[in-house]
């Protein structure tokens, strides 16, 4: 049987994410499911997919990934269901799919028709759950609805380059529990793009002209009190391959970490400047 994984905004205060899971038991009693987060930013879809895009590898093929977040159906919010990787999706078609998408296209997607028969403000307990079961059992996609070709793309949650190939222009897409910002630059289009060229790092009124591979690269070797370096700030691509501006052993409590600290938030802009060969002087434009 199939495991079914939760990403959702419902935190664990109310009743929600408790329901779901009772209603999922009640169609498959022995279902294994597991919890990937339910402390999404209220609607907020980059976040979402970008926790779904960095999570759902690590899951054997086959597993069902229901999303709920931003789900209440409209004309313009339908539900779809995709496979894709080896993986199943129930989701909203709002926009999140564009981003776990961008390096690997669905192999079937299809837009959920079961509303004909389930009128729901709640449709991650009445439709997602029906639906994710019927995968389970070994259901077909084609079942489930018509397939479709097509899925929103959000533009604006796309890293942007210039005409002359000199500059990416991102933003934040999500903040991690240690206060670290994460762009939508992912290191393989600063390689693409920066062809091994000296680079300018701009986060707010903040530069950075290195970026690391871990977070300890920002200690010295050769200092005596490696605590001396907490609370330096550094650039560097994280475990999932986007730039990453953090604060290096950040505490929210005590140093703060890099949000709060740069004054940096979601949807704030993140660029990389190219300078051109033997730059001696970088002036921003």
């Amino acid at each position: 049987m199939s495991l079914i994984t939760l990403t959702t905004d419902f935190g664990t205060k109310d009743h929600f994410v408790g329901a779901v899971k009772g209603a999922i038991h009640s169609e498959l009693s022995d279902a294994k499911i597991v919890d990937i987060t339910h402390e999404i930013t209220p609607f907020n879809i980059a976040e979402t997919a970008y926790i779904i895009k960095n999570s759902y590898k690590s899951f054997p093929e086959g597993t069902i990934h229901i999303v709920g977040v931003d789900s209440e159906l409209s004309e313009d919010n339908k539900h779809i269901a995709l496979a894709l990787d080896g993986h199943y999706f129930i989701c909203p078609d709002n926009g999140l799919i564009c981003m776990i998408t961008s390096d690997i296209k669905p192999t079937k997607i299809v837009e959920i028709n079961i509303h004909d028969r389930v009128e729901s403000s709640f449709p991650v307990l009445d439709v997602f759950v029906q639906v994710a079961c019927f995968i389970s059992r070994g259901g077909s996609l084609d079942v489930i609805g018509k397939e479709i070709k097509k899925y929103k793309q959000l533009i604006e949650i796309q890293p942007k380059v210039n005409q002359e190939q000199t500059k990416i222009i991102g933003g934040v897409i999500y903040i991690d529990n240690y206060g670290n910002i994460i762009s939508n630059i992912s290191r393989k289009m600063f390689t693409d793009i920066g062809k091994g060229r000296d680079y300018v790092v701009t986060a707010s009124r903040y530069t950075f002209t290195k970026v690391f591979n871990k977070y300890n690269e920002v200690v010295d070797d050769g200092a005596k009190d490696k605590r001396q370096f907490d609370g330096n700030r550094l650039a560097l691509f994280n475990s999932a391959g986007y730039l990453e501006i953090a604060i290096y052993r950040s505490n929210l409590k005590t140093v703060g970490g890099a949000s709060t600290l740069l004054g940096l938030e979601y949807r704030d802009v993140i660029s990389i400047e190219f300078l051109p060969p033997n730059t001696q002087e970088f002036k921003p434009i």
